[in-house]
């Protein structure tokens, strides 16, 4: 019994890290996250948002390229407010 489970969550586990590294994160922690908890861990997979496809802008001061949702400059601790729509920047996945 303990050798099907032992199966399945790495099976579950290897897939949940490619799809998590598919997408931009740690191939290792979706990993873990996909053995211990295989079918919930698969299905958060599936839902996290990817972060190549996030748009991105320039921090007014230092000029660090960083994500849109991000609300400091993690280089110069800028916050940093909504900007114009022509300064973001899409990428080019989409």
């Amino acid at each position: 019994m303990g050798f099907e489970y032992a199966m399945i969550a790495v099976l579950f586990g290897l897939s949940t890290g490619f799809i998590g590294r598919a997408k931009g994160s740690s191939f290792f922690i979706w990993f873990m996250v996909g053995a211990v908890l295989p079918l919930l861990g698969l299905i958060a997979v599936i839902a996290y948002r990817s972060e190549k496809a996030e748009p991105e802008r320039q921090c007014p001061n230092c000029r660090k390229v960083v994500k849109l949702y991000v609300q400091v400059c993690p280089r110069c601790g800028t916050d940093l407010f909504l900007p114009d729509p022509s300064e973001v920047r899409q990428p080019a996945g989409r």
